[in-house]
């Protein structure tokens, strides 16, 4: 269970990526049902730590708090890596041991290049910033990098691509150790979505749409209400006081994406939702959300989440609570 994280703090770290840490475990949610955590800052010298911006942050606390810590998370910062100054060897070694015991390590945009100098990365995929990818790929050659995802998971590693994409991989980690639950409440109070598609099988329930005017918004939430329906574009097109092919351009041009496929993300993260929170037949959820069928449903789940709708309640249909 994920109970105490430690953020490190190096010099030179990043404010926001540093505060994406900081928002996502250090807050204590539980008056909303969300969750609490052990929430600790450490660096390997307590005192001052020079920002990236130029200011200074004051740790008193040093490495020895990360000794049993379940989540170690490592912020973007400016020094640290293959062509700058060597990372504190406490520092790596306490990310060495967390891996060995089993915990979790995430790291936030150029925060990679730590896990990397620790050999944590050889042999795993990987991901950070675009602007860095090529850097890391050069000095790691045993890691795989992939820079076309907002975050990877190898195991208990988790690495994220630049600044936000800090959100999206620790929410990734909340939802996988304490369930939708959770994961939700931690998203509405920052008002993010609790998932963002980016090429990983994140299992985050509840959409917000993500439109910007008030005549597609207005589809979209019916579209929400109606995704047990045999919804057509001519149908939504209708809906919206615009023809097919001007609907589907908007929307296409305010989501994103097209209104089909739109749809049906809507329908698998209500699929998981009803996983996780009851126990309707497959068939019967394969209805109420527009799939029709069982078999159609598990086509989906497999190609969008690589997973089956069975194993997806194993895995998760347990954690109602969060």
């Amino acid at each position: 269970m994920l109970r105490k994280v430690v953020l490190v703090a190096l010099p030179g770290v990043a404010p926001f990526e540093f505060g994406v840490v900081c928002e996502v475990f250090g807050i204590d949610r539980s008056d909303s049902g969300g969750p609490a955590f052990e929430f600790t800052i450490a660096t390997a010298e307590p005192g001052p730590v020079r920002t990236s911006l130029g200011f200074d942050m004051f740790i008193d606390q040093d490495l020895s708090v990360a000794a049993d810590a379940d989540l170690i998370a490592v912020p973007a910062h400016l020094t640290g890596g293959a062509e700058d100054e060597p990372t504190d060897e406490r520092v790596l070694q306490a990310l060495r041991d967390a891996e060995a015991r089993g915990a979790w390590l995430l790291s936030v945009c150029s925060g990679a290049f730590v896990l990397a100098e620790a050999g944590i990365l050889d042999g795993r995929r990987a991901t950070t910033h675009w602007m860095h990818a090529d850097r890391l790929r050069r000095h790691y050659p045993k890691t795989e990098i992939d820079a076309d995802v907002l975050f990877v998971r190898d195991g208990k590693v988790v690495t994220s691509a630049g600044t936000a994409a800090g959100i999206d991989a620790a929410l990734h980690i909340v939802r996988t150790e304490l369930g939708a639950a959770a994961t939700n409440v931690i998203a509405r109070r920052m008002v993010v979505p609790p998932q963002r598609d980016g090429g990983q099988s994140q299992y985050i329930e509840s959409p917000i749409p993500e439109v910007r005017t008030d005549s597609l918004a207005a589809v979209t939430e019916w579209m929400l209400a109606h995704l047990d329906a045999d919804l057509t574009i001519d149908q939504l097109a209708r809906r919206a006081l615009m023809s097919p092919r001007t609907f589907a351009r908007k929307f296409r041009a305010e989501s994103g994406t097209t209104p089909a496929a739109w749809l049906n993300r809507q329908r698998i993260l209500r699929a998981q939702q009803l996983l996780e929170q009851t126990d309707e037949g497959l068939e019967q959820i394969a209805r109420l959300t527009g799939f029709g069928a069982a078999s159609v449903m598990r086509h989906h789940f497999l190609k969008v989440l690589q997973t089956t709708p069975t194993n997806y309640r194993r895995a998760f249909g347990d954690r109602k609570a969060g």
